[in-house]
């Protein structure tokens, strides 16, 4: 047969991306248009159109999503179902947050977090100590431990965005404002972002590194609800009262997970290349190819994110401050970071540069990320400073 006749052949056979879903993956999407057609029902009220439109474009990614990582399936529904469970807990009277047992222990905002926060430590301890037994059970526990932080860390921001319309029709809001739920929300799509890369290379080896940035977020935010009450839901300042800030932050920190999974994969790298071959550390961490691979990947998206991100944030203070960018610290540092993974991606893909400058680079961006994320509302005032510490 010639390569001609094969070709034709192979495209006759070949069949559409729709033609290649089962009964569960359309009976995925069933569900997800009906969650999507519940949430319209019972909180249109609540939504001004761009809302809805957010609403209507978050049904084809959820769909894509639950279509291309099964998993994500399970994660869904679950998140779906205890918020939902939490929210008619709750019912129209906040107080019930203090009278009943499920939503005091387990599905209020508040002990949602505090779970996430527990099982995510939990799940670092189990990688780490999968990694030095070289125990698959342990792995598996630390794989269940980060699904379910991710689950309790999403059902939390859920519920306290229910809970901020309790308080108050004109004091809810989306609970990406402050950097207590940012955390949160850095926290879950970290942890998310590990987990997709983990199924798709079937190596744990990673999570002991991807998850200890994780914890480190958590513990600055167990510090600053506990120090600063930041758990407290107040009302928005009226700067972060904008449609823009429903997509600009999320987006934002998509970018800052892909960038932070990053530079904990390039430690992981540098101390690899280090071990000598054959030796038993270097049988149970991940191949250099491995790591290499999953950086790069992991800054991409990451960086695509952040300037989609950067983009929006652009067009937010053009309707804020009447321009679409004025050099504020918090704006010149955002820019810095864009340029830093602009360099690391052109260097990779047009020079072919690899390995050992590559993961520096990644660990020293975080540092640079990590600056113009916390830093310049330490040190820094600016146009930004209602995000002080």
């Amino acid at each position: 047969m010639s390569v001609t006749s094969e070709f034709l052949q192979d495209g006759l056979t070949r069949k559409a991306w729709w033609q290649r879903l089962g009964w569960w993956d359309w009976g995925w999407g069933a569900l997800v248009l009906a969650g999507a057609l519940f949430a319209y029902a019972r909180y249109s009220a609540l939504m001004d159109g761009f809302e809805i439109i957010i609403l209507a474009g978050t049904v084809p990614v959820v769909l894509g999503l639950g279509w291309g990582w099964k998993a994500m399936r399970t994660y869904t529904l679950v998140v779906a179902l205890l918020s939902l469970a939490s929210i008619g807990l709750y019912g129209a009277e906040l107080a019930r947050g203090d009278a009943n047992f499920f939503l005091k222990y387990l599905l209020s905002s508040q002990s949602a977090i505090m779970w996430m926060s527990a099982l995510f430590v939990m799940a670092t301890a189990a990688y780490w100590l999968s990694l030095f037994m070289r125990s698959e059970f342990t792995g598996r526990v630390a794989t269940a431990l980060t699904w379910c932080a991710s689950a309790m860390g999403l059902i939390g921001l859920l519920v306290r965005w229910r809970e901020s319309y309790l308080l108050g029709p004109d004091v809810g809001y989306i609970p990406v404002s402050n950097l207590y739920e940012v955390f949160i929300l850095f926290a879950v799509i970290t942890g998310l972002m590990y987990l997709y890369y983990e199924g798709r290379y079937r190596s744990r080896a990673m999570g002991a590194f991807a998850l200890t940035v994780i914890s480190a977020a958590v513990a600055f935010l167990l510090w600053y609800s506990f120090e600063r009450q930041a758990h407290e839901i107040q009302p928005l300042v009226p700067a972060l009262q904008s449609y823009w800030m429903k997509i600009h932050v999320p987006t934002n920190f998509v970018g800052y997970g892909g960038f932070a999974l990053a530079a904990m994969l390039g430690i992981a790298y540098l101390i690899v290349d280090r071990l000598r071959p054959g030796s038993s550390w270097a049988a149970r961490l991940p191949a250099r190819e491995q790591l290499d691979e999953v950086m790069y990947k992991a800054i991409a998206l990451g960086f695509a994110f952040f300037t989609v991100a950067t983009v929006l944030g652009a067009m937010w203070a053009a309707e804020a401050w009447g321009g679409y960018w004025s050099w504020d610290p918090k704006e010149t540092w955002a820019l810095i970071v864009w340029l830093n993974y602009a360099a690391w991606l052109h260097m990779r893909l047009t020079k072919g540069w690899r390995g050992r400058p590559m993961a520096w680079w990644a660990i020293i961006g975080l540092f640079v990320t990590t600056f113009a994320f916390l830093g310049v509302n330490m040190f820094l005032s600016g146009l930004h400073s209602y995000g002080t510490l």
